[in-house]
């Protein structure tokens, strides 16, 4: 039974206002809450550890599976390991998100480890949102881990955003790429206090003719601090690209580090990098159309994470 609490992580998290139409599994405290399959899309709980296997039909377009899982347990520290396996000439959306609710002095977490196969032809957006809130003083900690390989001609879109409230985040995103497939990464990542948010990245273009672009947009504000690894190897003819950009505030720090690698003659690969502070001149334009200082700073920030 869902209160009205975990209503709002959900909603927050997978923008859903109820129990969602088609293949969903939601997780609650560690626990399977509800689950629904379709008839292209199947899931199941894995026999060998604590998660769950989602096999999507070949040749499924247009269906969407909803993978939330929700957190208000004191002391809880999740750990789930999700395998995602997509047919040949699918074409269909994943959402996820993990919302925690922190109400006392314990700490809670969650450790997503998915795994994604897509499989030829196939096509798959995947968006995951993370979020903490709640009055208790516990650590809030989402550690997520994605790897994905890509068969011959697939393409996966990947929109990774951390909201807001996570005091500590590790995230670690590992991908290989077969032959002509494509792999389009948005990470944003927003931190203030004393918060910590770690990235790491290692993208293999491992077949002709394959492609990667990898854009990080991150907010630092207060004490907080976060770090930005990526690494991009060619081990083929293909086309590569990370950028990665940060918007520094109050006492905040960063550090970014894009790395490159091309192990063919015909690879090509690129990357740029930018770390600054808000821009005087866009302030005092957003200011002089009436919008107070707190405004125009949100009103920035907000258009620079979208």
């Amino acid at each position: 039974m869902l209160s009205a609490l975990d209503k709002d992580l959900l909603k927050t998290v997978a923008d859903l206002e109820g129990i969602p139409k088609g293949a969903y599994n939601i997780r609650k405290n560690g626990k399977l809450e509800s689950r629904s399959i379709s008839a292209n899309i199947n899931i199941e709980s894995d026999e060998k550890r604590d998660g769950i296997i989602v096999t999507i039909a070949p040749g499924t377009i247009n269906e969407s599976v909803h993978i939330p899982v929700i957190l208000s347990q004191s002391g809880l520290n999740d750990v789930v390991y999700n395998t995602f396996i997509v047919g040949a000439g699918a074409d269909v959306t994943i959402i996820a998100g993990c919302g925690i609710h922190c109400g006392g002095p314990e700490p809670e977490g969650h450790e997503g480890i998915h795994e994604f196969r897509i499989e030829k032809g196939a096509r798959v957006k995947y968006v995951e949102k993370h979020f903490a809130g709640g009055n208790g003083v516990g650590k809030r900690s989402l550690n997520p881990t994605t790897k994905v390989f890509l068969g011959e001609n697939a393409h996966a879109e990947m929109e990774l955003t951390q909201i807001g409230g996570v005091d500590e985040a590790n995230r670690v995103n590992e991908a290989v790429l077969g032959p002509g497939s494509s792999l389009l990464i948005m990470e944003r990542v927003m931190t203030e206090g004393d918060q910590k948010a770690v990235s790491r990245n290692e993208i293999i273009l491992a077949g002709e003719n394959s492609s990667s672009n990898m854009v990080s947009r991150s907010v630092i504000k207060g004490n907080s601090r976060q770090n930005f690894y990526a690494n991009m190897i060619a081990r083929a003819k293909c086309f590569g690209h990370i950028e990665c950009d940060a918007i520094i505030m109050d006492n905040g720090s960063n550090e970014t580090i894009p790395a490159l690698r091309a192990e063919h003659p015909d690879a090509e690969l690129s990357h740029e990098a930018s770390i600054g502070k808000i821009a005087g001149d866009q302030l005092m334009k957003l200011m002089s159309l009436g919008l107070s200082y707190e405004e125009a700073v949100n009103m920035i920030i907000q258009g620079f994470l979208r």
